[in-house]
């Protein structure tokens, strides 16, 4: 199993429509195969990321679904927030789960 954390740099007074565009997702990874599980965390801290993390059995799952039309689809309403609702570019980490 495989973890992607997509570190996410949003300026305070953007975290409500961020996080909306999330709660309204398209939801197309749900039926990806090898899709497990996905998570958006809010920071507690000011400055710090959001963090939107994926499960995955694999990374070959992960890989096919960068590389599908669903991804795409999904991803076409990313843009829908200003260049300055982010404070910096995101962060993708890949990790290999080794305990649970």
């Amino acid at each position: 199993m495989i973890t992607v954390a997509n570190r996410i740099y949003v300026n305070p007074e953007y975290h409500d429509a961020f996080e909306a565009r999330f709660r309204e997702r398209a939801g197309l990874v749900d039926g990806m195969p090898g899709f497990i599980a996905n998570h958006v965390l809010r920071p507690t801290r000011d400055g710090d990321p959001f963090v939107v993390l994926t499960f995955w059995e694999s990374r070959e799952a992960f890989e096919a679904w960068t590389t599908s039309d669903a991804f795409r689809q999904g991803h076409a309403r990313s843009g829908t927030l200003p260049k300055d609702a982010f404070s910096g570019p995101n962060v993708l980490e890949l990790h290999e789960v080794v305990a649970r």
